[in-house]
């Protein structure tokens, strides 16, 4: 699933694009892609793109009397559609414009979960953002000492779970953890202010360098695409350890969803983590 970092230099992109460009009308290709009832996309219709944001994962285009609030989720695009075919491929809605390209939401795979919300700007704070904890670039580290303290979890699931802090994912997870020197099943109720504030700076070095890394593309990436220190390199060289003069391999906790990676040198005290979901992990 797209992270903060694509969704951010996304967001940027589409503005400097399509910013001023008039809504001619909204097209959904399936019953599942438009989540809402009222308002209607109709209410867009006529309206210049005045911009477009990020509330978490989530892409916002701002017309003035609507916001079309979209998800990606885990398969899902947000593409410039130049062709306007009308049968695009995985094509779940389409943007179109009174000039130039058009905005194609495209979703591989069977799930078709990745869909549009229209909000009237003044209710913002309603569903489906209001399910969202501070944003991952907003949050400070008194805030997620309070919110490690009342929220004793693992600190990578903490890290996954919206709720708790929006944008990030499995993979900024992962480099989070590593940046942090911190073991990824460590349990936030332990990590006190000190834990907090060096997990409040390995977000922002994370998403800072994913930032850099995806502002000179082209189009949004896979956070697989991004180049990372342990997320992806499971059984390659930790590059701290490497740079340091220390031997030591990226290793792994798999899960059926999704991977755990991390360095035992850099994070477990040199402790390998079993790889089942049924182990008494390190903590």
């Amino acid at each position: 699933m797209p992270e903060l970092p694509e969704v951010q230099a996304h967001a940027e992109r589409l503005s400097e694009q399509f910013g001023g460009a008039v809504l001619e009308r909204f097209v959904p290709f399936n019953f599942t892609a438009l989540k809402t009832a009222l308002p209607r996309p109709e209410a867009g219709y006529g309206h210049a793109l005045r911009h477009v944001g990020r509330r978490g994962k989530y892409l916002l285009l701002h017309f003035e009397p609507v916001v079309f609030v979209v998800h990606l989720m885990q398969g899902g695009r947000l593409l410039v559609d130049h062709k306007k075919s009308l049968k695009p491929r995985n094509g779940q809605a389409r943007f179109v414009f009174a000039e130039g390209p058009a905005l194609l939401l495209t979703e591989a795979g069977k799930e078709r979960k990745a869909g549009v919300w229209c909000i009237a700007p003044d209710v913002l704070g309603g569903p489906p953002l209001d399910r969202l904890g501070p944003d991952a670039l907003e949050v400070s580290a008194a805030d997620l000492a309070v919110a490690f303290a009342a929220h004793n979890m693992r600190v990578h699931g903490f890290l996954r779970d919206q709720h708790m802090i929006a944008g990030l994912g499995r993979m900024l997870a992962n480099e989070v953890c590593h940046r942090a020197r911190l073991s990824p099943f460590a349990m936030t109720g332990k990590l006190g202010e000190q834990g907090a504030a060096a997990v409040h700076a390995a977000i922002h070095a994370a998403i800072d360098d994913g930032l850099a890394y995806e502002r000179t593309r082209s189009e949004m990436s896979s956070s697989a695409d991004r180049p990372g220190a342990v997320h992806g390199r499971v059984g390659e060289p930790c590059p701290v350890c490497a740079a340091a003069g220390r031997a030591d391999t990226v290793r792994s906790v798999s899960y059926s969803g999704y991977t755990v990676a991390y360095c035992p040198t850099c994070q477990t005290d040199g402790k390998v983590l079993a790889d089942n979901t049924t182990s008494r992990f390190l903590k």
